[in-house]
């Protein structure tokens, strides 16, 4: 049933590769299974990734590019868009902005932002979802989120801020080790040049004000300047680039920010938190 599904998922990059892998296989006069003995994989998982009832993955890409590729970088360049058609389809407008970002905000009052995940924690969290997914797409949807963490490590890297409630850091998904190795890898993002990480505490509503009672949103400047918010609520996607409406959540935002701790008290925090015992 998954693999019915992901024929009928799969987006126009993942049928342009699959046709042009069959061609190139066929061009250099190889069968299924002689070329799955080349890229280390069965010819089941060729003729899925042929047919579309399993995409191609990123490593099949990279080794395909090597093994029959013939130089033109085909693969090379699909690797990009063929992530992308991996995200959810309220995500992949935003996923494109997020990438080619100057500045990101990010504001979560339930998980750990996607960028920031750990492999771990993503598949935790995706798998004990609602509804449930097969093991095939949840491995597709962790891989797509994970690969967002290369933005990091960019010539030009964004400047990017995270503001966490702090019941994100005691929320555990899978286990309690699975959070600990969440929580030590947002110390180490938190200690990159280009990073900001800030937690709002559990009592800050006892100082009388707490602005973030409307939920998580994300402001992103785009390469042109423009300013846009992404909001998700319920498996919906919205963005919202109404110069009005950017301007009040923005203002939001700040407040939000005002009200969080600094970023070294927040990484004491974390870092005390990543230290306790379960």
């Amino acid at each position: 049933m998954a693999r019915a599904e992901n024929k009928t998922e799969a987006g126009g990059t993942a049928h342009l590769v699959a046709a042009l892998a069959k061609a190139l296989r066929e061009q250099h006069g190889l069968t299924q299974p002689q070329l799955g003995d080349k890229l280390g994989y069965t010819a089941a998982a060729v003729s899925a990734m042929e047919t579309c009832a399993q995409p191609a993955s990123d490593q099949m890409l990279v080794k395909l590019e090597a093994e029959i590729g013939g130089g033109l970088g085909v693969f090379e360049k699909a690797r990009k868009w063929i992530l992308l058609e991996k995200y959810p389809a309220r995500f992949r407008g935003f996923s494109e902005l997020e990438a080619g970002a100057v500045t990101i905000c990010s504001y979560e009052t339930l998980v750990v932002d996607g960028l920031f995940q750990t492999e771990d924690y993503a598949r935790a969290l995706i798998g004990g979802g609602y509804p449930p997914v097969s093991e095939q797409k949840r491995e597709e949807l962790v891989e797509a989120r994970v690969a967002r963490r290369a933005l990091f490590d960019q010539d030009r890297a964004p400047m990017v801020e995270l503001i966490l409630e702090e019941s994100v850091l005691r929320r555990p998904f899978g286990s309690w080790e699975v959070l600990r190795g969440q929580l030590l890898s947002l110390t180490e993002d938190a200690q990159r040049d280009n990073v900001c990480v800030q937690v709002l505490p559990l009592d800050r509503g006892l100082r009388g004000t707490y602005a973030g009672a409307r939920g998580a949103m994300k402001l992103v400047e785009t390469a042109d300047h423009q300013h846009v918010v992404y909001l998700e609520i319920e498996d919906q996607g919205i963005l919202v680039s109404e110069p009005s409406e950017v301007s009040q959540l923005a203002h939001r935002y700040a407040k939000i920010r005002s009200q969080a701790l600094s970023p070294d008290e927040s990484l004491n925090l974390i870092e005390r938190l990543a230290g306790e015992k379960r």
